[in-house]
């Protein structure tokens, strides 16, 4: 029996400038959840590392290039993704300012968002920015 299951990576940004923390979101340019906003990321690359596939997506939807994420967790409860069985694995980073951004690939815009008065998310983005904060002890 073939698996039809798609794997993704995310990305959880924060940028710790102010005492007001902020992460990175795109508004989808697509369908499912077109117009919502969601982490940057997207499918995975058959050839792709985790980690390399996570900084390309961030960099085409956003324009933000980072050196090293640090992977968070896998995400992979049926019915995540109405497209089908997926399977994202997280990861987190951080930036000492707000550098600008810019909506690219598929991402319709890119901007930051206080963690503390976040839009509707797509997908369960909501829950991967929450494991994302407790594991760097921030708060939602």
């Amino acid at each position: 029996m073939k698996q039809e299951i798609a794997i993704t990576v995310d990305t959880v940004i924060f940028c710790i400038e102010h005492s007001d923390k902020k992460v990175l979101l795109i508004q989808r340019k697509n369908d499912p959840y077109k117009y919502q906003w969601a982490l940057p990321g997207g499918f995975l690359e058959e050839d792709e590392e985790l980690e390399t596939g996570a900084k390309r997506e961030l960099k085409e939807e956003t324009g933000l290039k980072l050196e090293s994420l640090k992977q968070l967790h896998a995400f992979g409860r049926i019915g995540r993704d109405p497209r089908g069985r997926t399977i994202s694995i997280a990861f987190v980073g951080s930036v000492e300012k707000e550098f600008e951004v810019v909506g690219s690939d598929d991402a319709r815009e890119a901007k930051w968002f206080s963690i503390k008065k976040l839009p509707e998310l797509a997908f369960d983005h909501l829950q991967i920015i929450s494991e994302a904060t407790e594991s760097l002890g921030v708060s939602v």
